[in-house]
């Protein structure tokens, strides 16, 4: 038995969570998620808790039953505080810009690089324009943004400059001979 899939996920009060056939849908002060969990699965709303049980031991239904518990969980999380995501942009020259849902970057190429935010995500620049905080209620979708916007100048390791997520470390190596 998985060990994270039989725990009871605890649904605050400002949460509204329903469950029709096949999908979850998660309804809070913060927006409103929907998910089709797999097949072999069972999700029930018991008292003021969200319970996830599998069917059968089959290997694969196994193998969900502990991510299915933990993706309804992100679920009510979403949808009751949000999620955050903070990008750091070093490097001289380097900067972001936010106009409406599009961030403007100058990463050092010949060219402003423009990066479009889907639906859902916001994004929000610091005074100095080097710190890049990205906030949404999915938390797939925000990781997955923030891993395209680092994909636009990746860290360099001689250096140092580039996108890097806030909590990143970086190990810089020796330059050309063992730099002294």
């Amino acid at each position: 038995m998985s060990r994270i899939g039989k725990k009871p996920i605890e649904i605050p009060a400002s949460v509204d969570i329903k469950v029709d056939g096949n999908s979850v849908k998660a309804k809070g002060p913060k927006g409103e998620l929907e998910w089709n969990f797999p097949a072999g699965t069972k999700v029930t709303i018991k008292e003021s808790a969200v319970v996830v049980e599998r069917l059968d031991d089959i290997k694969k239904t196994r193998a969900l039953h502990g991510l299915t518990r933990n993706l309804i969980a992100n679920m009510i999380e979403g949808v009751s505080t949000g999620y955050q995501k903070i990008l750091r942009i070093v490097g001289v020259g380097y900067r972001a810009q936010v106009q409406g849902d599009k961030v403007l970057f100058t990463l050092g190429y010949s060219h402003p690089v423009e990066f479009q935010l889907p639906e859902g995500i916001s994004a929000a620049v610091d005074q100095k324009q080097t710190q890049l905080t990205l906030a949404g209620i999915d938390k797939q979708m925000l990781g997955q943004v923030a891993a395209n916007i680092r994909k636009l100048r990746k860290p360099d390791v001689y250096k140092g400059k580039g996108i890097r997520y806030d909590n990143e470390k970086l190990r810089l190596k020796a330059g050309k001979a063992g730099k002294k």
